[in-house]
């Protein structure tokens, strides 16, 4: 579900752009992509959108926002850590400072009083960590439940997971169902961003250049270099094309 917000995030500026021959080098398992793409897409059609859908109508607006709240203020541990690892000390102090002041100020996360404080929220995981440190993408993938990913990021998961108070939380009975509120209140918050993905005529490749471009203008902190390639083929259609 991080994987979908990210592209969803991403797409109404990105699902217009021209597919280049280097992106499409990154997927070279298309194939099994598709089809894995399908069985999360159905997944997704039968349980948990018609669930999202139902939580949005019956739960009240600031109940979800606190939940939202409170499942951000999780994650930042990981993204204090990935700061420090990428050498940005100062970024990776906010984090713990928000994580702190949310954690107590904001009833355990619930309210965001870090925010209005001048604490800017940061989301940094172990695969933009990967890529600072020089790891190449890999191959595109589609991940079962998890949706788009890179063979760099699926290999982070782990690490992502470990770095998340959540996760060390020892009864599985108030676990299990945490985690089930979050994917809901998540898939809830994309319901509208998601014509987007609807609209188009290929929405596997409209996910995909969306995940990759998204991914590397984060990576970058909002200041990717230039893709020379993109501007090439642009610049190298013909009148009758652009017509």
């Amino acid at each position: 579900m991080r994987a979908i917000s990210l592209v969803l995030l991403g797409a109404a500026s990105l699902c217009g752009c021209a597919t280049t021959s280097a992106t499409v080098e990154y997927d070279p398992w298309e194939g099994f992509n598709r089809g894995v793409y399908a069985v999360n897409d159905f997944g997704d059609r039968v349980l948990i959108k018609p669930v999202a859908k139902g939580y949005k109508a019956i739960t009240p607006r600031f109940v979800r926002r606190g939940v939202t709240n409170f499942f951000a203020n999780l994650t930042t541990p990981r993204s204090a850590l990935n700061n420090f690892l990428q050498g940005k000390p100062v970024r990776g102090l906010d984090d713990v400072a928000r994580f702190l002041l949310n954690s107590t100020v904001g009833i355990g996360g619930l309210v965001d009083v870090a925010t209005p404080s001048g604490l800017a929220a940061h989301d940094e995981d172990f695969g933009q960590t990967l890529a600072v440190w020089g790891v190449p993408n890999g191959p595109y993938m589609v991940l079962p439940l998890l949706g788009p990913s890179t063979l760099r990021d699926a290999f982070a998961i782990p690490f992502d997971a470990a770095a998340e108070p959540l996760t060390h939380y020892e009864n599985s009975d108030v676990r299990g169902p945490l985690y089930a509120l979050r994917a809901i209140d998540l898939r809830a918050r994309l319901l509208t961003a998601e014509r987007l993905i609807a609209d188009s005529k290929d929405p596997y490749i409209t996910i995909r250049e969306s995940y990759l471009q998204n991914r590397n203008y984060v990576i970058h902190d909002g200041d990717p270099p230039a893709d020379d390639d993109f501007y090439d083929d642009f610049y190298d259609i013909e009148p009758d094309e652009e017509r």
